[in-house]
């Protein structure tokens, strides 16, 4: 019997335990991991992505974004995002009117906010010379476009650029791609945990149309590797059925199933040239803040959870084939066709179905739950800022 232990954490399972006896673990709480207990609301200092950029226009769109109510507001060809909330009396900025061109105004008093600078320039209802002017401002966050979506910066000090929290893959190559984008109920943690999960998908996505005609194994023996910001679950066994003692047989086989892909995107057949290059040693990876990456030996499914508060979760979405031209334009006419609805709607409608009804802890471990585990002690050896309840912002 193996086992990972590390001062003053509790043990976690190596998947590799000779005829899987092992009693389960008791993780009763997060006290092994305090930082992650205590990020409800998420990580602060990186770039988030909001939605996608042709969802944003002159009127200003509220968002909210690890419980920051933020407001973005088009000009021209930029974004800029400001903290959603006039310091006259509170009105939310959303809210607002366009009076003037590179400007808010709020829809109460007219109070007018500059959308580079937050300041204050005009109030409309007292005059050109009103003395309050230039005296305070509205916080503002920077924003970027990449991918064809807003990233919005939460954090302080020196702003990082953009394509440190983006995959180097996506910045370094040409694709076509299709996605999604929505808020969904549940802690960000709980989908996080839900997308580097080792056990749920051969049991809870067993019946999902996107696995219809392909078989899934019953079970694997794991373990995690690091390779550079991203953590990689790694089959050493797989196992696609096993007789339970006084129960019987299990498997996903079906006549109608064809025998799924390798342990390894590389190992497939006609493996896309970049994602070769990649020399992922498993197809599961997560990196912070919260990124999921699932490779395909020929397209990336990617899947970030953004924390919108508490309760919920934006989950981006985006699928990418390393390809131009035809072959481009035929992935992005089969994701529209079938592959959106497929598996960015039906398959992980059902993962959003259980991080909505998880509730933990208290908590049992198994096993397979190394990767959440190893997952946590990511996050907590990163020794990240956790956002905390935003303050109603002062007027500065």
């Amino acid at each position: 019997m193996t086992i990972e232990r590390e001062a003053g954490q509790p043990p976690v399972w190596q998947n590799d335990t000779p005829e899987g006896q092992a009693p389960v673990l008791e993780g009763q709480d997060w006290a092994a991991w305090p930082v992650y207990d205590s990020a409800t609301l998420g990580l602060r200092d990186y770039w988030y992505p909001v939605d996608w950029v042709d969802r944003f226009g002159r009127k200003p769109r509220p968002v909210r974004i690890l419980g920051e109510d933020i407001v973005l507001v088009r000009e021209g060809d930029e974004i800029y995002a400001l903290h959603d909330r006039c310091p006259h009396r509170g009105v939310p900025l959303s809210h607002g009117r366009r009076q003037f061109p590179d400007t808010v105004s709020c829809a109460y008093h007219g109070w007018t906010f500059d959308l580079k600078s937050g300041n204050l320039c005009a109030v409309l209802t007292d005059g050109p010379d009103s003395p309050i002017c230039g005296k305070l401002k509205v916080r503002t966050y920077p924003v970027a476009q990449r991918l064809g979506l807003v990233w919005v910066y939460i954090g302080a000090g020196p702003v990082p650029p953009v394509e440190r929290d983006i995959p180097d893959e996506l910045l370094d190559n040409d694709f076509a791609m299709g996605g999604r984008s929505d808020v969904r109920n549940g802690n960000w943690r709980f989908a996080a945990e839900n997308g580097f999960d080792e056990g749920h998908a051969k049991y809870l996505h067993n019946t999902a149309l996107w696995r219809l005609f392909k078989v899934m194994p019953a079970w694997n023996k794991t373990r995690l590797q690091q390779e550079g910001p991203w953590l990689v679950r790694v089959q050493d066994e797989l196992h696609w059925e096993a007789d339970y003692p006084g129960l019987g047989v299990w498997t996903n086989k079906r006549w109608w199933k064809r025998m799924p892909l390798p342990d390894r995107p590389g190992k497939g057949k006609r493996v896309n040239k970049v994602i070769d290059a990649l020399d992922i040693p498993g197809f599961v990876s997560i990196r912070l803040p919260g990124l999921l990456r699932v490779a395909y030996p020929q397209f990336i499914h990617y899947e970030w959870y953004v924390p919108v508060d508490e309760d919920h979760v934006r989950y981006v979405q985006i699928m990418v084939r390393f390809e131009r031209g035809l072959t481009g334009v035929a992935f992005k006419a089969k994701y529209l066709a079938g592959i959106r609805w497929l598996f960015h709607g039906q398959f992980t409608g059902q993962d959003a179905w259980m991080v909505d009804v998880t509730d933990a802890p208290p908590e049992r471990l198994y096993r397979p739950d190394l990767s959440i585990t190893g997952w946590r002690r990511m996050v907590e050896r990163s020794k990240p800022v956790v956002q905390t309840r935003p303050q109603r912002a002062k007027a500065e």
